[in-house]
């Protein structure tokens, strides 16, 4: 089976891509005339990707390709170092971007974390474990009903891994966590 992975490169050499400042910056040239925002069929509007602005996207693809397990949809190299890559979870279609940050930027990103589920949660993070990866906070029963464990990726991003299974999408499991919580 073929892979589909489409490399782009940069035509001009003269100038590196700007670094980002911000999550509201521009983006980069070979996203700029693409959509901002995706509707569906019914003119709804979807979630596309969350894009991650780390320190070094190789370091980056390491984590979230060959220790996760995303598949990489593309990427955009200056002087053949990926600047920006494109990922697609390993059971589904949502995508992730990492976005490489100029030098003098921060990554840190309080107030955000990325949420990824996955069925055989314990069996999941033993594996990272094995691999050396840190795990801080290893998968446990939320009063919400969902088994969660805690990590970050390279650059300090929280990632929760969980398994919410079938009340994934009930409000009756969020009730019973604040009922909980005023007790």
């Amino acid at each position: 089976m073929r892979k589909h992975t489409r490399k782009k490169a940069s035509a001009k050499r003269a100038q590196p891509p700007r670094p980002a400042k911000r999550a509201g910056t521009k983006q980069p040239r070979s996203q700029q005339n693409k959509a901002s925002v995706t509707l569906d069929a019914d003119g709804k509007l979807t979630f596309n990707h969350a894009m991650v602005y780390v320190k070094d996207v190789e370091r980056g693809l390491r984590f979230y390709r060959d220790l996760l397990g995303f598949k990489l949809i593309e990427d955009f190299r200056y002087e053949n170092r990926p600047v920006y890559a494109r990922l697609r979870a390993p059971g589904g279609d949502g995508t992730i971007a990492l976005h490489e940050a100029g030098p003098e930027v921060s990554v840190l990103s309080d107030g955000v974390r990325l949420y990824f589920e996955v069925g055989e949660l314990d069996d999941f993070c033993r594996n990272l474990q094995q691999k050396g990866f840190h795990i801080t906070q290893l998968p446990r029963m939320m009063p919400w009903g969902w088994r969660h464990a805690y990590l970050n990726d390279p650059d300090g991003h929280e990632i929760s891994l969980y398994w919410a299974g079938e009340n994934r999408m009930k409000k009756t499991v969020m009730k019973a966590a604040q009922k909980a919580a005023r007790a």
